[in-house]
Order: structure tokens, then C-alpha cells, then sequence
């Protein structure tokens, strides 16, 4: 871990004590009393596996699919019964690997989810380009999903080939995305890449909103320890220009910015699976977040099967918080769009967000980093630029540990941060 993410960590929390994930944790999860949560499921299956993407994925067949949802649904129902009347929550968002390879059960998923929890704004699902037919588009609408978002990293065959990736048929998507209409459709690509300009991403950008994008995520490329990438790491200085002139070019475009790395063409076109107070994750990898834990699922298929055979939650590393270790937390990810609220901070915590960091907001100020209006504090394209920069140390000093550790080891005993 870098001396910079220690010494953070330490005067945030205001506490030497590190984060301790260790391998105890409770069989009852008390989301019960969450204002504000949201659900999550992984479906761990690609038909490729890309050298570049960091997350718990495996090689796709039917059968492992099948028996794969089977026990996801029976871990929907284990923690839903744990609370007796129906739970309201924001959203479900379906993440991957590539959830429409399970196309045909996600009507089955999200039928299970809704025995236990009102979905109240809508449902996202994650596709690669090549699910992006009518057919398949169709299914998931029937389904009840009302926001997809495409993986397309880059429609330039150059960037392509660096991440081994097939060129995307732009007719063929914006003819299957006008056949079948979904209330947001979002577009992932990848900055920073070797020898990448602004206005490569532009081009991206004006083809992602003239295939039918509504909204678009434009996410730094990390360059994980643990993948098989050999993708080169742009220097910070070109990433902070680059960073820059495609906030900027939105922003004069009269896009709408809900978070560092998304842009929409409707202030309404949202799609987000993190920015959520709570929320529950099921299947392999999948996170939960608590007012006072923090959760995650094996990455091991058979571990997770195994657990949930047994009627037990399949959970491998826990974190209990402390307050102010929360907080930090709650800061780190509530940033993560852009703007923090004063009154929300309170809400959630019961003391007032100048009391518990009114130091570091008056530097944050000095330093050109956040201006204040009304009790919201917004990011400056400088503060944006550096929580990206600080979002890079914290991926590699946390995330990418973690995940190299527990893509080896199914039930670790015990990670310190």
C-alpha cells in the first residue's frame, strides 16, 4: 500500500487503525431500516475474457449459467426473508461478466427480487455490443429492464486491437437500439490508452450519442496487477488533459455531468450501480454496504454454491466500521458524483458535515478544489481531476489487493489495509 493512501486513511478517520476484512460475519444482514438501497447482482460469465477487465468473470456455458442462477435465486430469497413485509429499494442493477448471456432467466431473477423489494426506479442491465440485437433487446425489456449500458471501450479498430476487442457494427447497433427503446441507454468507454488524443474520444463521444446513447461513461484505464493486460499506463499529466477536454466538450456540448466520468444528453438519462447509501449484492463478488459493514461474496464459484447449498450466506470478508471509517467511506463514494450535501451527510449520520470535516473542506476551498452554494459542495474540474488521481491510488492499493487475493483463495481469513 502507497504512503499516500496510509497517511489518508490515518488522518480521515482520525485513527492509526487500519481497515480489517476478516472471514467473520453475520448470517442475518440488517438492511431492514435502510432509507436508501439498492440491489446488485453478478452474473460472472463471458464468451471472451478480455485481458484488460479486472472483474470475477469465467468462461461461458449454458449449464454452468443455469446452475449459477439457480443458486443466485436461492440467495435472493435467503436474505429477503430475513425481513417480513416487502422492502422499498432504488434500483437492481445487473452487472458482469456479461449478464445477457443469461438473457432468458433475467425475467426469473428479477421475479425472485420482487417476492422481497419494490424496485422503485427502474432496472440496468450491462451488454456486451454483440448482445445489442432486437431479439435480445426485446427479452430484456419484456423483462422488466428499463436501462442498459454497452461496453464499447472504443469504436476505433486501433484502440480495438489494444484491448482485444471486435470492431462494433454502428449501423446494426443504432438500428437495434431504435427498435427497441429503453428509458436510458448508456455507453462505456475506456481513456487513457497508449497514444490516445482527445480527439479520438471525442469521436467516440459524438458516435456514441449519434447510435443512440443518452448517456455515456468514460472510465480511466487501470492496470490491475492481477490481469493478463500489458497495456502501457499513461502518465498523469496527459490523463489530466485528456480528463479535462472531454469534461469540457460535454459541459459546452450542454451535457448533463452526474458524476467524474459520465455525461448524459437528458438530465433524466442516469445510470449508475454505485452511487447508493446501501445496498445489496448477490452472487459471486458482489458486495453489500451497511450502515456499520461492509461485505463481499466469494469469488469462487463452487465456494458460493456450496455455502448457499447449506443454507448460508456466501460472504467471505467483512468489514466493521467505525464512524468515522464510514464516513470516509460514505465521502469516497457520495464524491464519486461530483458534489457532496451537507444535509445528506447529517441525515445519515447525525452530525453536521462542517463539524466532522470542516478542516479539510475549508483546504479543499483554498486549494481550488470545491466551491460551496447552499450546502453543496462541488467538485472544480481540478477537484475532479485529483479524486480520479486518488480514486487510481486507492483502486491499486485496496481493490487490487483484495481482489489478487481472492481470486486465489475463496474464504481468506483475514485482509489488513
Amino acid at each position: 500500500m502507497s504512503v499516500m493512501t496510509s497517511l489518508t486513511r490515518m488522518w480521515l478517520t482520525r485513527s492509526p487503525k487500519p481497515f480489517v476484512f476478516t472471514d467473520g460475519y453475520d448470517q442475518q444482514i440488517p438492511y431492514g431500516s435502510c432509507p436508501d438501497l439498492g440491489l446488485y447482482v453478478h452474473i460472472p460469465f463471458c464468451e471472451r475474457i478480455c485481458g484488460f477487465c479486472p472483474y470475477c468473470k469465467t468462461v461461458y456455458s449454458k449449464d454452468a449459467c443455469d446452475r449459477y442462477i439457480d443458486t443466485l435465486i436461492q440467495e435472493i430469497h435467503l436474505v429477503g426473508n430475513q425481513v417480513n413485509e416487502k422492502k422499498d429499494v432504488t434500483s437492481l442493477y445487473f452487472g458482469g461478466g456479461t449478464p445477457a448471456l443469461a438473457a432468458d432467466r433475467i425475467a426469473e431473477i428479477v421475479q425472485a427480487a420482487e417476492e422481497h423489494f419494490n424496485i422503485t426506479d427502474g432496472i440496468g442491465v450491462e451488454l456486451h455490443p454483440d448482445n445489442v440485437t432486437p431479439p435480445l433487446l426485446q427479452t430484456l425489456k419484456d423483462a422488466g429492464v428499463t436501462r442498459i449500458s454497452i461496453g464499447i471501450q472504443s469504436f476505433q479498430e486501433k484502440f480495438q486491437a489494444v484491448l482485444g476487442r471486435a470492431p462494433v457494427d454502428r449501423a446494426a447497433l443504432a438500428a437495434a437500439l431504435d427498435a427497441v427503446p429503453f428509458e436510458t441507454v448508456s455507453m462505456d468507454f475506456i481513456f487513457a490508452l497508449p497514444g490516445q488524443t482527445f480527439d479520438d474520444l471525442r469521436s467516440d463521444i459524438d458516435a456514441a450519442f449519434s447510435c443512440g446513447a443518452d448517456h455515456i461513461a468514460v472510465y480511466p484505464f487501470i492496470d490491475f496487477t492481477f490481469t493478463s493486460s500489458q497495456v502501457p499506463a499513461m502518465p498523469k499529466d496527459e490523463k489530466r488533459k485528456l480528463l479535462d477536454a472531454i469534461t469540457q466538450y460535454c459541459l459546452d456540448k450542454g451535457y448533463f455531468r452526474d458524476s467524474i466520468w459520465t455525461f448524459s444528453s437528458s438530465e433524466h438519462a442516469k445510470y449508475s450501480s454505485m452511487t447508493r447509501n446501501d445496498f445489496l449484492g448477490f452472487g459471486c463478488s458482489a458486495t453489500t454496504l451497511l450502515r456499520d459493514q461492509f461485505k463481499i461474496n466469494t469469488f469462487s464459484l463452487e465456494g458460493y454454491r456450496r455455502r448457499i447449498e447449506q443454507g448460508l450466506l456466501p460472504t467471505s470478508l467483512t468489514l466493521r466500521f467505525s464512524l468515522r471509517q464510514r464516513m470516509v467511506y460514505y465521502l469516497f463514494w457520495t464524491a464519486y458524483s461530483t458534489q457532496v450535501s451537507a444535509d445528506g451527510f447529517e441525515r445519515f449520520f447525525g452530525v453536521p458535515l462542517k463539524k466532522a470535516y470542516g478542516l479539510e473542506l475549508a483546504i479543499a476551498k483554498l486549494l481550488g478544489l470545491v466551491t460551496e452554494a447552499d450546502g453543496i459542495y462541488h467538485m472544480t474540474l481540478k477537484g475532479a481531476f485529483y479524486f480520479h488521481y486518488y480514486e487510481n491510488f486507492y483502486t491499486l492499493a485496496y481493490i487490487d489487493k483484495m481482489w489478487g487475493i481472492m481470486r486465489q483463495e475463496a474464504f481468506p481469513k483475514r485482509i489488513t489495509f
